[in-house]
């Protein structure tokens, strides 16, 4: 008979801590050598049939328990606390109710249990002096100078874990909390990958899904007792505080890419196909959709962006698909859709579809119920008027390039509506409408692709990044606009995020398909009014820095335009001028003079020409030409240089007088 020594551990769940993970392994842990004397006491006996189990049997159970919230607060007794009915202004109302409680036998116990209580309290305030000063002793390293930089660090805690439910893991394309119900959130899985196997690994990775898929049909096989159908496109609304089986499931005959709650009606959830069709599931029945459009009103490709807008009856919703097509619909009636748009970045009626940029994302504001706004593959952003009746009165507002790659989330700050934190390539943006083309304060750029990310419903100027490599970075603009102050890393590509309404909760979807639920740290879960205040100065100033850069830039462009207006205007002169002028007569000499006349150029040299020869004669004719006469020519000539000077020469007089 062979044995098994076996153990039973028994704890309550929330003292374990994280999950423990088993693996398999050969390691000798214990090696007991047979003994002869219980040799002799053995008594085979075969065959045996009979379980032998140490342990004790413990029933698996679930149970949801409502958290309990504690909070403490303090009143100020001024006189004791008198009913409602007693004026304390009035002192013979105040005596007469005195006296009657005095009257009372219990009167004297309770006074002595208050008289105890407040000796209590006064002994635990005189154990501590408040004027003195704690702290100074501290050196420089460990928080010196009175406290003042002693910090404690920013965390978050694991609050749960969230597996696919599918044996072979699908990434996380969509997390959406449920409008009125905290403890709800809806989650999106694509089985569509995420990257190309290499040519070596394609043929390990099928044989690893067949194995994979030939082992759930062989456990499913001795329960259901029928041939399993694996679908792998269902999601799921999940409960925070089970994350063992989801609450409720949706199904689909094609791939999702894109759902969302509706925020006014959480009834109703809307969903993009990969065959471009859009359908509508009611949130509480689950199952399959129970509306479809058909075929021809779908778009071309896959729906990639989808957002809830304003309307009466809460049924009104957008799509985008990368086919560059954004649809209006009701959900009441998917026959037809309401409006179609091309993103052409071209501002014309006349849309053409093979220049439109394909749609990534959509946004809606309930605030601001006319404004939409749509990004692109091509890193563009086109700002949409809901009450446009032409593509041209629709995008009027225009269209802005602020990444070279395609943006992957757009998200308004809850506090801030006009201010919006965009994602795409290797960098996050803080962007206002008032900016166009430049961000606006805030700028993050890492070495890894940014996937998405989310600003904080509870603290004004806090919001997460998560990228290609796993880590999540938490960006506070009041603290620091260089470094994130915290960042968890994960072992796979974050690739959505999202705060729950109150703040306290972030859902984090991965690439490997788990969902984990952080708790945020105490310090990251409130804004002050002064924080709030900081924020709009902020977004103020750096607003007006950008439009004085805007302005710059417009006035640098219009010198340019209007220097080379001046040079084609005077290009255009001249060339009229070559044209309108006659043909040349060699014979007549008028006509050459007019010819070099009208050349300005040519006039304003030959003037200062002139100019210069009539300089040059002027001097010349004032200069004073004086000969001079060698000795030689005196000797010679006497006779005549005495008739030309009528002075005398000294030599001459000199002669006469010997």
């Amino acid at each position: 008979m062979h044995s098994a020594n076996q153990f039973g551990y028994t704890r309550e769940r929330r003292r374990f801590g994280r999950q423990c993970l088993f693996s398999d392994r050969n390691q000798l842990m214990l090696s007991i050598n047979p003994s002869k004397r219980q040799r002799c006491q053995f008594v085979l006996r075969n065959p045996v049939h009979q379980a032998t189990q140490l342990g004790r049997q413990l029933a698996y159970t679930i149970m949801e328990t409502e958290n309990v919230t504690l909070a403490e607060h303090g009143m100020y007794h001024y006189e004791g606390g008198w009913p409602k009915e007693v004026n304390i202004k009035d002192e013979e109302s105040t005596l007469r109710h005195r006296k009657k409680i005095e009257r009372d036998d219990n009167w004297g116990g309770q006074v002595i249990g208050l008289i105890h209580h407040a000796v209590d309290v006064a002994e635990k305030n005189t154990t501590m002096n408040i004027y003195q000063d704690f702290f100074v002793d501290l050196t420089t390293e460990s928080g010196g100078g009175g406290g003042e930089d002693i910090k404690s660090a920013f965390e978050s805690r694991q609050k749960n874990i969230f597996h696919d439910p599918e044996i072979i893991r699908r990434p996380v394309s969509v997390l959406d909390w449920t409008p009125n119900d905290v403890r709800r959130f809806l989650v999106l899985h694509t089985n569509i990958p995420l990257e190309r196997p290499l040519p070596g690994e394609e043929a390990n990775k099928k044989e690893l899904v067949r194995k994979e898929e030939k082992k759930k049909i062989t456990l499913i096989t001795p329960l259901v007792k029928q041939e399993p159908v694996l679908n792998t496109n269902d999601f799921y609304i999940w409960n925070l505080e089970n994350p063992l089986k989801p609450m409720i499931t949706f199904n689909s005959d094609d791939k999702v890419l894109k759902s969302l709650y509706c925020p006014k009606d959480e009834n109703w959830i809307a969903g993009g196909l990969q065959s471009g069709k859009i359908c509508l599931w009611n949130s509480k029945m689950g199952g399959q959709p129970v509306s479809i459009c058909p075929l021809e009103a779908a778009h071309r490709e896959p729906v990639a962006a989808l957002c809830w807008v304003h309307s009466k009856t809460n049924t009104e919703f957008y799509t985008g698909s990368y086919d560059g097509s954004v649809k209006y619909w009701d959900g009441r009636n998917l026959d037809n859709p309401l409006q179609e748009l091309l993103m052409d970045p071209e501002m014309t009626d006349d849309q053409v579809r093979s220049r439109s940029h394909g749609v990534t994302v959509m946004e809606f504001e309930y605030t601001i119920p006319i404004r939409f706004i749509v990004a692109s593959d091509m890193g563009s952003i086109f700002i949409g008027n809901r009450k446009g009746m032409t593509p041209m009165e629709t995008l009027a507002a225009g269209n802005y390039r602020l990444f070279h790659g395609p943006i992957r989330s757009v998200e308004r700050n809850p506090f801030f509506v006009k201010n919006f934190l965009i994602t795409g390539d290797w960098c996050a943006k803080i962007w206002a409408e008032e900016c166009k083309g430049s961000p606006l304060t805030f700028l993050v750029k890492k070495r890894n692709q940014i996937l998405c990310g989310s600003w904080s419903t509870a603290r004004c100027s806090l919001f997460v990044t998560g990228d290609i490599e796993g880590e999540l970075d938490f960006w506070d603009m009041l603290l620091s606009q260089r470094l994130p102050i915290f960042n968890v890393n994960f072992s796979s590509r974050v690739l959505s995020v999202r705060f729950r309404s109150d703040g306290e909760f972030l859902a984090v979807g991965l690439g490997n398909g788990d969902i984990q639920i952080l708790e945020m740290d105490k310090a990251m879960k409130h804004s002050t009014s002064k924080d709030k205040a900081l924020m709009v100065a902020m977004f103020e100033r750096e607003q007006l820095r950008c439009k004085l850069l805007e302005g710059r830039v417009e006035e640098i462009k219009l010198r340019h335009r209007l220097t080379a207006a001046d040079l084609e205007r005077k290009t255009l002169l001249e060339m009229q001028q070559q044209t309108t002028m006659e043909p040349l007569d060699p014979d007549n000499p008028d006509e050459f003079l007019r010819l070099i006349t009208s050349d300005e150029e040519f006039r304003n040299v030959l003037n200062s020409f002139q100019d210069y020869v009539l300089k040059v004669d002027r001097k010349r004719q004032l200069r004073e030409c004086i000969m001079e006469v060698t000795d030689f020519e005196v000797e010679h000539t006497v006779p005549s240089i005495e008739k030309i000077s009528n002075t005398p020469r000294p030599s001459d007089i000199d002669e006469d007088v010997s």
